[in-house]
């Protein structure tokens, strides 16, 4: 089984598993596992995967509308160098930094591949769950959409800087805290945005609609895609760009677009049913792990 399927086996066990992050009373935890094949393409420099490793979790906080306190991470690998030792927590430092909170530290192990493990906690008094969400909302995403997908093209010819440079992307704690107060139902895109779609429709017992000439797709994008066709495929179903997508109530998309700090769009509406894109049934379909 996938990691969805999974989930869904553990549910009864485990009926608070199923968000970005785990609540218990106004704490927020979230941790996350990444590999060198999986996560790290040829070429990724161990301070991209510092940043990106513990952005991840600061994403899955984001998404709670949570404040991040700190943050740790396991670092596995063959064998200790300690140059890459170094990069990888400044990296780990650095998008710290970016959004006001510290690395305080991990583990060391030996592993037969690069492998990381982050986690983060923060705090909410009032945090976004992903169910919430009733037909009548407007469905909004944070940002743009496929920032990774052009990062992994850029790693496939060998553009390398590039890569790199696209794989550090910034967590959306500000963008999150300033939502909070205003969404019905929040997650991040981390799985991709027809995926991410699927999963608040499954949670909220509700559905989508949504309108593909609305999506904002990065303009990277369009550098590495060979027509519309592929752009699309490439902003809604490869993921792991860590926005926020998310349901509002429309009177309030004014308030809320005047607190987020960045580009907040709108992209379709709830509906009490079905997942579709300009009409058409949208695939279940996005990052596997």
């Amino acid at each position: 089984m996938d990691e969805r399927a999974a989930l869904r086996w553990l549910a009864a066990d485990l009926p608070g598993a199923g968000d970005d992050a785990a609540v218990i009373d106004d704490l927020v935890f979230t941790i996350d596992m990444l590999h060198e094949s999986a996560d790290f393409p040829e070429g990724t420099t161990h301070y991209t995967a510092g940043w990106r490793a513990v952005g991840a979790s600061l994403s899955d906080i984001a998404a709670m509308g949570a404040e991040p306190t700190a943050a740790v991470a396991v670092y596995g690998v063959p064998a200790f160098v300690p140059d890459k030792l170094d990069a990888f927590v400044s990296g780990a430092r650095e998008v710290c930094d970016l959004v006001g909170t510290d690395y305080v530290g991990g583990d060391l192990d030996h592993h037969d591949e690069f492998t990381v493990v982050s986690a983060v906690v923060g705090r909410a008094e009032e945090p976004v769950y992903r169910r919430g969400a009733v037909p009548g909302d407007v469905v909004c995403v944070t940002g743009t959409l496929g920032r990774t997908a052009a990062g992994l093209k850029r790693f496939d010819r060998g553009d390398v800087e590039d890569g790199n440079d696209l794989f550090r992307f910034e967590p959306r704690i500000a963008a999150g805290r300033a939502l909070a107060p205003h969404a019905t139902s929040m997650m991040d895109s981390s799985d991709g945005l027809a995926r991410s779609l699927h999963q608040l429709a499954e949670a909220s017992d509700c559905g989508f609609s949504i309108e593909s000439d609305a999506l904002p797709l990065d303009g990277q994008v369009g550098e590495v895609a060979a027509d519309w066709a592929e752009a699309r495929e490439l902003g809604i179903f490869v993921g792991e760009d860590f926005e926020l997508v998310l349901t509002l109530p429309e009177p309030q998309l004014d308030a809320a677009r005047e607190a987020c700090p960045i580009q907040l769009t709108v992209i379709g509406e709830a509906t009490a049913g079905g997942i579709v894109m300009d009409g058409e049934a949208l695939e279940d379909r996005g990052y596997t792990h």
